[in-house]
C-alpha cells in the first residue's frame, strides 16, 4: 500500500508540474503576442502621424465601422508619375484603380480605370470635359474621389495616393515582387520575356509597369502590368511581418497619403490578412475619341454598368 501511494502522490505530482509548464507557455504566448501586436500598433501610429490626410469627400457609407465589422470595403489606388526614374514634377493620376476587398470571401478586385476616360468634373466644370486623371491636378483626392464614384456607382470608402518613387521603395521593403510577363519587351535596358516568371525590386518593378508605347494594347496593357505589380505587393504588404517593420513605413512615410488612420490599418493588418489569396484583374475598357483636338477614352454606358457590377457583386451590395 504505502508504495502505491507513492506512485499516486508522484503522478499528481507530474500532473502538477504538467499544469504549471503548461500554464506558464500560454502565459508566455499571450506576452509574446501583446509584444508583437504592441510593436504593429506603434509602427502603424508613426506612420499614420505622417500620411494621413483626409480627403473631404462625401463618402456613401461608414467606413470605420465596416473595418470594425470585417465587412467588405473599397479603396481608390491613386498613383501619381513623381519622384522616380529622375522625374520631380507634380504629376496627374496616371494610375487609377478600385480596389474591392472582401474578407469573407478572401477575395479582391483590381478594376483599373483608364486615364483618359471622358468625364465632367463636377466640381470643375470650366474644365470639362476632362480625362479622369486631372480630377487630382485640379481638386486632389476629393475631386478624384467624387469623380470616380458619380461614373462608376460604387461607394469609395477609402483612398490611398502614392507618387511612383514611394511605390518603389515599398517594394524594396517587403523584398520584391514576383510577376509572369505578359508580353516580350525591352524598355529602358530591361528585357522582359512573356510567360516567363521575374521577381522584381523597386528600379525594375517600375520599368515592368510604365511601359506604354511599344504594348500593342496601349495603355490597357500598361494597366495590365501595373494590376500585376500591385498585386505582388498586395500579399506581402498585408502580412504581419511588413506591419512589424518600422522601415517599411518610414520608406513610404513622405511619399503616400491615405484616409486610413491608425486604428483601420491595424483593423486591416489583423483581419483582412488573406484578402491577396485570390485577386481577380479587370479593367474599364473605353474606346478612343478625338474631342475638342483632345484625344479620350469613351466608355459607353453598359460598359460603366458592367463594371460597377463587378465592384458591387464584390462589396455584397444590389446590383447597379
Amino acid at each position: 500500500m504505502p508504495v502505491k501511494k507513492n506512485l499516486h502522490n508522484h503522478r499528481k505530482h507530474n500532473q502538477y508540474k504538467f499544469k504549471k509548464i503548461f500554464w506558464l507557455f500560454l502565459l508566455l504566448l499571450l506576452i509574446l503576442g501583446v509584444g508583437v501586436a504592441g510593436i504593429a500598433y506603434r509602427n502603424i501610429y508613426r506612420a499614420t502621424t505622417i500620411v494621413y490626410k483626409k480627403a473631404n469627400a462625401h463618402k456613401e457609407r461608414n467606413a470605420g465601422k465596416l473595418i470594425d465589422n470585417k465587412r467588405p470595403i473599397s479603396i481608390l489606388l491613386l498613383g501619381t508619375d513623381t519622384g522616380a526614374l529622375g522625374r520631380t514634377y507634380k504629376g496627374r493620376t496616371d494610375t487609377m484603380i478600385i480596389m474591392s476587398i472582401n474578407p469573407q470571401k478572401q477575395k479582391t478586385v483590381m478594376m483599373s480605370l483608364p486615364r483618359d476616360m471622358k468625364v465632367n468634373l463636377s466640381g470643375y466644370s470650366e474644365y470639362s470635359p476632362a480625362k479622369i486623371n486631372a480630377a487630382y491636378t485640379y481638386g486632389g483626392t476629393k475631386e478624384s474621389i467624387d469623380t470616380v464614384q458619380k461614373y462608376l456607382k460604387v461607394p469609395i470608402d477609402y483612398y490611398v495616393l502614392v507618387n511612383m518613387g514611394g511605390l518603389k521603395k515599398a517594394i524594396n521593403q517587403v523584398g520584391g515582387v514576383t510577376v509572369v510577363s505578359p508580353l516580350t519587351f525591352t524598355y529602358l535596358g530591361d528585357h522582359f520575356v512573356k510567360g516567363k516568371k521575374y521577381h522584381l525590386y523597386g528600379n525594375d518593378a517600375l520599368k515592368f509597369s510604365r511601359m506604354r508605347y511599344s504594348d500593342p494594347q496601349g495603355d490597357y496593357g500598361r494597366q495590365l502590368r501595373q494590376r500585376l505589380i500591385l498585386t505582388g505587393l498586395l500579399k506581402k504588404s498585408f502580412s504581419y511581418k511588413t506591419f512589424l517593420s518600422s522601415s517599411f513605413f518610414k520608406s513610404i512615410s513622405n511619399q503616400a497619403q491615405t484616409d486610413l488612420n491608425r486604428s483601420q490599418m491595424f483593423g486591416l493588418s489583423l483581419n483582412y490578412r488573406k484578402v491577396g489569396n485570390h485577386v481577380v484583374s479587370d479593367h474599364v475598357q473605353g474606346v478612343g475619341k478625338e474631342i475638342g483636338g483632345q484625344d479620350f477614352e469613351v466608355v459607353s454606358k453598359s460598359e460603366l454598368i458592367k463594371s460597377s457590377n463587378i465592384i458591387r457583386n464584390n462589396l455584397g451590395l444590389t446590383r447597379y
